[in-house]
């Protein structure tokens, strides 16, 4: 189960690449060219959104490292990947009417494991990892 766990936590945080990339390339990653929902008309391609770019990577980092805890039994994981969800939910909320239908899915996947760690469920199963 905890390879199971680890993969997906780094599966999850490479798909962070797109929210960078996204930012700091022209590679076509399904972002549209929408302003975030912050006030201003900010764009992915512009200096702030470029600054935001950098939380996706963060929680991309976040996840890999958090993963790679898993798999080793790491004590620090489940700190790392609480950490790596509010990242990747700050990364990627702003630009919500920007992201492809997957970095919804990965807020998603966000909530549930932040959700899940911060119960005394969710640190029992971590705990048995």
């Amino acid at each position: 189960m905890r390879w199971v766990v680890g993969i997906f936590f780094m599966m999850h945080g490479l798909g962070h690449t797109m929210g960078f990339l996204a930012a700091w390339t022209r590679v076509d990653v399904g972002f549209t060219d929408d302003p975030w929902i912050l006030p201003g008309e900010i764009r992915v391609q512009e200096a702030l959104g470029r600054a935001w770019g950098m939380l996706w990577l963060v929680a991309l980092v976040g996840w890999v490292v958090a993963g790679f805890g898993v798999i080793q039994a790491a004590e620090w994981w489940p700190a790392l990947a609480k950490g790596a969800a509010v990242v990747s939910i700050a990364a990627i909320v702003p630009w919500w009417r920007t992201v492809p239908v997957g970095a919804w899915l990965g807020v998603l996947a966000d909530v549930v494991v932040l959700g899940g760690l911060l119960t005394t469920w969710g640190r029992d199963i971590a705990d048995r990892l």
